[in-house]
């Protein structure tokens, strides 16, 4: 359901990455200084630990579940965030938790996704509740295994037990997948401890989750925009959804607030013209021989000149969120299927009236339309060109 935009990328000691933000709204490359040597992995621990505080780094030894924490806001930068800078967030007012971590765009099954090097043992408190109380789950990352998003598993086809290669072309292993857990961010699809993301190469302590449940994310934002270093970043972390109540509806209908009828016309016709490609995880176009769901959204939409963000949690943003009996065709479809993140949007289609829907389905299963399922249905998207665009910039 995920492959976010990317840009031509440099190396880190061997692997290509870039490290993506939490909403595709934000690209950074991740790269040491120029000149600089490549840090030992004792350095490279050091760091993370004086960033971190964590003392819990021994494979396989996983602390009990602590105090669950939302994540709010996700920082990035290309190397490891200061010492410093983090513990002026710590201390910052509102701050209830911050959670250092590795984080970049890596190869998981030969498909480019959203990677996390992790503390299995305080991570866990920044994931949903069923992801969260698994001790197993954090066990087998603590001993090596890589975690990957439901979707990728079951939409995508990777099977549980099997071994995945993950990694860039020249720091690349066999993992073990040791579970399905999404962790309710965007475009994070894959998380391994932090120790086997030395071992990836990846950069070490460059991304943090930072909670602040009683500030607006974005108020939180502008004040540590003058703290942080000059080439990081920081996005909100999964905004929530104004699901509507029963009976309400609360969409517009002007022209310029909603799509126009040809416009709506448009993205049916292309919709219908994918009917029969198969479904391919992470697939947006023709040269990848087929799509997923949102990739077969960001198509059919983009033909009356609609740009949507790449994964569904995010496509669900942009427009007016209205319950299934009200919906039109045009309007897009969401589910929350994943239940290792419960209400996290994993999966879309378009509705084209009279109860069907063009959607690609999963791995095995080519673009069709379908009868409307309503279990995990969580209402249609009347979609907001203008917000869209804004969203997807």
């Amino acid at each position: 359901m995920r492959k976010p935009n990317r840009r031509v990328l440099p190396t880190i000691i061997g692997v290509s990455v870039l490290t993506t933000l939490a909403a595709n709204t934000a690209v950074l490359i991740a790269r040491g200084h120029d000149g600089d040597p490549a840090p030992s992995p004792q350095e490279k621990r050091a760091r993370y630990v004086a960033a971190s505080g964590s003392t819990s780094l021994s494979p396989g030894a996983v602390a009990p579940l602590g105090k669950r924490l939302t994540p709010h806001v996700l920082v990035a930068a290309p190397s490891a965030l200061p010492a410093a800078t983090i513990a002026k967030i710590r201390g910052a007012k509102g701050v209830k938790g911050v959670e250092v971590v590795d984080a970049v765009q890596g190869m998981v099954a030969g498909k480019r996704v959203g990677l996390m090097g992790v503390d299995p043992s305080t991570f866990r408190n920044y994931t949903p509740k069923p992801t969260a109380q698994s001790d197993a789950l954090w066990r087998n990352v603590a001993s090596g295994d890589v975690a990957i998003s439901f979707t990728m598993g079951s939409d995508g086809g990777v099977k549980l037990g099997s071994q995945v290669p993950v990694g860039g072309k020249q720091h690349q292993s066999n993992l073990r997948v040791g579970a399905y857990a999404t962790m309710g961010i965007s475009d994070v699809d894959a998380v391994v401890s932090h120790a086997t993301a030395q071992a990836l190469g990846m950069p070490t302590g460059n991304a943090m989750l930072i909670s602040v449940p009683k500030t607006k994310p974005a108020a939180f934002i502008k004040k540590l925009k003058k703290v942080l270093p000059k080439h990081a970043k920081a996005v909100a972390v999964n905004p929530q959804i104004d699901f509507p109540r029963a009976g309400s509806d609360h969409a517009p209908t002007s022209h310029g607030q909603v799509m126009t009828a040809g416009q709506v016309q448009t993205v049916i016709k292309a919709a219908y013209s994918r009917i029969g490609w198969p479904y391919v995880w992470g697939g947006e176009s023709e040269a990848e021989g087929g799509y997923d769901c949102s990739g077969l959204m960001q198509y059919a939409f983009a033909r009356a000149g609609i740009r949507l963000p790449r994964v569904a949690a995010d496509q669900a943003r942009v427009g007016w969120v209205i319950p299934y009996n009200k919906a039109v065709p045009g309007d897009m479809l969401i589910w929350a299927n994943d239940p290792t993140a419960p209400g996290y949007i994993s999966h879309i289609a378009l509705y084209i009236g009279n109860g069907k829907m063009v959607v690609a389905p999963r791995t095995g299963l080519d673009v069709m339309i379908q009868n409307v399922y309503t279990r995990n249905l969580k209402g249609a998207v009347r979609v907001s060109p203008k917000l869209a665009a804004q969203l997807s910039s």
